[in-house]
């Protein structure tokens, strides 16, 4: 590999996460037409179908019997759980708070791997941004309920990256994350339809699905794909951190949503003990 391709790598990484930050500043601009219920069904429907033709997943048919079943349906739950508490997480956070809160979930996954007491300040670094991060007065722009649901969708994610490990192992490889959206899909499908099937059904609102199918999916695991093949986990996991302060940049830039000091100072704490258990992790190995 050379740097060129290193860098390039980066670069890709660096788009996926940003068309994943544009497409849920995306998706509060749509509440203010369709409910985040609907958002979400449309999104994971057309999301199912975007994946499978890029990753040509019709090829896994003759495959289904040898599926495990349990795994499988855990990793749909999770993925469906995860982005459905997110997008509801975003009608009452700012857009970097809700990812910066989301965030704990993978981040609490690796603090759990953990082994040496010394690693004990990173543990502290997250617990400190997550205090900071709550809504301790009136002037801090969000809602308690918003942060139960965004740490909740952490929750999920951390599950979802749990259970997509172990699908991943199964012979249909990467054909399972199709299998995991079209399920996730079905499942919260008819508590969509019962909560606005006007909105569904609506073709008015499927191109702005297909937009957030792209932009939260489809481009982000393209590229992500890309990136694999040439990045090693700490640059991968370092990354990775850059999360919650894009987040919070996209949602300055586009929604004016400004955060206070000590909710940047809140962020910056959380990113620094993801890079702190990336980088002793990766050093572990």
């Amino acid at each position: 590999m050379n740097l060129s391709q290193q860098w390039l790598a980066m670069l890709c990484m660096l788009i996926a996460m940003m068309a994943y930050q544009l497409s849920a500043s995306y998706a509060k601009y749509l509440f203010h037409v369709l409910d985040p219920t609907s958002i979400v069904v449309l999104r994971l429907c057309f999301a199912c179908i975007l994946v499978g033709l890029m990753l040509r997943s019709w090829r896994m048919l003759k495959q289904l019997h040898t599926i495990q079943w349990g795994s499988l349906l855990c990793y749909s739950l999770s993925l469906g759980c995860m982005n459905m508490l997110f997008y509801h997480s975003l009608v009452l956070l700012p857009q970097g708070i809700a990812v910066g809160l989301e965030f704990i979930g993978p981040l609490g996954l690796a603090l759990f791997a953990v082994k040496k007491k010394t690693d004990a300040i990173w543990v502290i670094f997250a617990i400190v941004g997550i205090i900071l991060l709550m809504p301790w007065s009136d002037y801090d722009g969000i809602s308690w309920l918003g942060v139960i649901l965004a740490l909740s969708a952490g929750v999920f994610w951390a599950l979802y990256i749990y259970f997509g490990q172990k699908v991943v192992r199964q012979n249909l490889g990467m054909h399972s994350l199709t299998l995991a959206i079209g399920l996730a899909a079905l499942m919260w499908l008819p508590v969509g339809l019962v909560n606005h099937a006007a909105g569904i059904l609506n073709p008015q609102f499927w191109g702005h699905a297909i937009g957030l199918a792209l932009l939260a999916t489809a481009i982000p695991y393209a590229l992500d794909l890309y990136a694999l093949k040439f990045l090693n986990r700490l640059t991968y996991g370092t990354l990775t951190s850059l999360a919650p302060a894009l987040a919070a940049l996209t949602g300055l830039i586009l929604l004016n949503e400004y955060l206070t000091l000590l909710q940047w100072v809140a962020l910056f704490f959380i990113m620094l003990a993801s890079i702190g258990i990336t980088v002793r992790n990766n050093y572990q190995k």
